[in-house]
């Protein structure tokens, strides 16, 4: 009990640390990294360092994602640069709120990796799926620019539901779920769920100014992880 008490103190300090990397390298602004160390610390004593080292496997891709092709997304004016707290909470509130529960309700176990990978094929499908020159808009299939609000692309799908397989292949082997195919299923279905939720979102209300792109993170990942519970 000491002992496994004092690992997870260990894993705060790491919380700590990736904190300050994360700030110091310009990925998340001040209050972005702090939400992000008190999420982390909920999910550690809560649901265990497993589940944060999956938010994290998250955060990596994600932030890798970011960063690529940077000179590219910068001529579009798609470069997001510096994420803020907005953005910590809204891609990652639901999953912190599964991982407090999920060990007093077994499909919340689903809704957290449907949260994630939601959050995962979601940020994927955008910041690598802006480098496809025929996108469409999801709701009218006209061609639009890259980086449209709404836009679905074959490079953003097929990398999303990558990102969304590599979480479920993540949760089997952190020991979070204990069937593979299951985890894997449920993740690719309701990342790619929860994906296409988002770009319908920001084709109806994000391009008209009626909400914002964390409202559209935050309630794509609610269906994410809907998805994920019914799954199980």
């Amino acid at each position: 009990m000491v002992e496994a008490i004092m690992i997870n103190w260990v894993y705060v300090i790491l919380l700590f640390i990736l904190g300050f990397i994360t700030y110091y390298r310009k990925s998340l602004d001040l209050f972005g990294s702090a939400v992000m160390i008190i999420m982390g610390i909920v999910i550690i004593f809560s649901a265990g360092t497993n589940w944060l080292l999956l938010i994290i496997l998250f955060l990596v891709m994600s932030l890798l994602a970011t960063k690529y092709s940077k000179k590219y997304k910068q001529s579009l004016g798609e470069f997001e640069g510096r994420r803020t707290s907005k953005n910590v909470i809204s891609n990652g509130v639901v999953a912190c709120f599964m991982a407090a529960f999920g060990g007093y309700y077994l499909p919340f176990v689903g809704g957290f990796i449907g949260a994630i990978a939601t959050a995962t094929a979601d940020t994927l499908a955008s910041e690598i799926g802006v480098l496809d020159q025929h996108p469409r808009l999801i709701t009218t299939f006209q061609k639009v620019d890259p980086g449209t609000n709404g836009a679905v692309s074959g490079l953003g799908t097929a990398v999303g539901i990558v990102g969304a397989a590599i979480i479920g292949i993540a949760a089997y082997f952190l020991g979070i779920m204990d069937n593979p195919l299951l985890a894997i299923g449920v993740a690719i279905i309701s990342g790619t769920v929860g994906c296409f939720m988002d770009s319908i979102l920001g084709a109806l209300f994000e391009n008209r100014h009626l909400i914002t792109n964390e409202h559209v993170n935050l309630m794509a990942t609610i269906v994410g992880a809907i998805v994920g519970i019914l799954l199980l």
